[in-house]
């Protein structure tokens, strides 16, 4: 009997692929023909060949159970020829809770930063050309000055990102030589990369010193020797150690550094200009006026600008980075020092104008209203109370209290983030015991109706 099924099951899957129809015959239809227009005989060709191939494979592994129709080939053809019109970086509304959030795109960019970037990309700019001498000009000279007005440090330079900063300091400092550094500050930035890997392809020599729980200065001064050129400083960044825990502050490790003839090289990571209220987070201030000779952290944390890094310190030691080959490689683009200018602009005039900042500081109330604003909209779910972070490894202790919009997931977890990554702008929310929840923290006010729309598409 089974015998006698599995030949029936056979014969009728080759039946049902020579009922196939040929790519000639679906070319020669009137949706094929539009197509064409649109986007070229070829490519039409090539995606019909596709989806009858991926039909004939789905109907030999006995997983079709129906064929599809001619119509329904055109359109799936139709479907994967508009996905590949769309550009591979696409618009996300970000309702995850995480201000920061690394994998889409960290700090979203002020209104006056999104201007200036228009402006020098639109046209020609004096990227590296003295308008006042008619000489070249330093390109991140604008941006030095304000970095100086706006911290203590003697002098400052900017790069394309925070690992760019620390590996230009290590390389144009300790090449050749030895890096002391805490077991405990050993850690993983985004992408994998860990900063003994950093200190290893600037040239120098790592040597760790204390435990992982607990670090003291007596550590770093038995581990001096001859080649040892750099202390340095790691914030924690993305984690914390707590319990049974000791580390040696920036100014312990600046008073030996100066009895020793070295320096201290702090990564301070987030960025922070301005001390945040009932926040622990170091500030730029902080470490230089604790005496480090050289500050690194990014411009696209806390500082709320482009993706870049800061350097900042002494004169002495930032005039031997400046004369480093390796800082041609790691230079801004003029976008980006563009947006970096005008960010740094609005800390020293009006720092409410930048968003994350404005996010992290939001009133509950304020965060209520848009929540509810949102239900209203979409006319389904409850609005209930989250926890937001700030993310990209900034301020991983501190939660910031948030309201969400919380909805029922018909087709399950998976298929509805899968279906609200799909549209335009792209979705992404946060998942909880089957439910869909949409954090409003980085939602702003302009993005409501477009979340609304694409979460009723989602119910629908």
């Amino acid at each position: 009997m089974r015998d006698n099924v599995s030949a029936e099951h056979g014969e009728d899957r080759k039946r049902r692929l020579r009922e196939l129809p040929q790519v000639q015959r679906l070319l020669q239809k009137d949706r094929s023909r539009a197509l064409c227009l649109r986007y070229g005989r070829l490519a039409v060709t090539a995606i019909l060949r596709e989806v009858l191939a991926d039909v004939r494979s789905g109907i030999t592994r006995g997983a079709l159970e129906h064929t599809p129709v001619v119509d329904a080939l055109i359109e799936e053809a139709e479907h994967r020829l508009a996905k590949t019109r769309q550009p591979g970086l696409r618009r996300v509304i970000n309702a995850t809770g995480i201000v920061l959030h690394t994998n889409l795109g960290r700090a979203p960019l002020a209104a006056e930063a999104i201007a200036a970037v228009t402006e020098v990309a639109r046209s020609y700019c004096n990227v590296e050309f003295d308008l006042g001498t008619g000489t070249r000009g330093w390109r991140t000279q604008a941006v030095e000055s304000l970095l100086r007005e706006l911290t203590s440090a003697e002098a400052s330079l900017a790069v394309n990102n925070g690992a760019a900063a620390i590996l230009l300091a290590l390389s144009g400092l300790a090449a050749g030589a030895e890096v002391i550094v805490s077991r405990g500050e050993l850690v993983e930035i985004g992408g994998g990369f860990r900063i003994p890997d950093v200190i290893r392809q600037g040239g120098a020599r790592l040597v760790e010193v204390g435990a992982t729980n607990k670090t003291r200065l007596g550590d770093y001064s038995s581990a001096i020797g001859p080649a040892t050129r750099v202390l340095l400083k790691v914030h924690q960044s993305n984690f914390r150690s707590v319990g049974f825990v000791g580390q040696v502050s920036i100014g312990e490790l600046s008073s030996l550094a100066r009895e020793r003839g070295l320096l201290v090289v702090a990564d301070l990571g987030s960025g922070l200009v301005n001390a945040l209220q009932a926040s622990s987070e170091p500030t730029i201030n902080d470490a230089i006026a604790a005496g480090a000779d050289v500050v690194t952290c990014s411009g696209d944390k806390l500082l709320g600008g482009p993706q870049a890094g800061l350097i900042l310190g002494r004169q002495a030691a930032l005039d031997r980075l400046r004369e480093h080959p390796l800082l041609r490689a790691v230079r801004l683009d003029k976008m980006s020092l563009a947006a970096l200018e005008t960010t740094l602009m609005l800390h020293k005039h009006a720092p409410e104008r930048i968003p994350v900042l404005r996010m992290i500081v939001q009133d509950e109330s304020v965060l209520r209203a848009r929540a509810e604003r949102l239900l209203h909209l979409v006319g389904e779910g409850c609005v209930e109370g989250s926890t937001a972070f700030a993310g990209g490894g900034s301020l991983p202790e501190e939660r910031m209290r948030s309201f969400s919009l919380c909805l029922p997931t018909p087709k399950g977890s998976v298929e509805t983030a899968a279906l609200l990554r799909s549209g335009s702008p792209a979705v992404v929310c946060r998942f909880n015991d089957g439910r869909l929840m949409a954090d409003i923290v980085a939602v702003s006010d302009e993005e409501l109706p477009e979340l609304a729309d694409r979460l009723r598409a989602m119910l629908a």
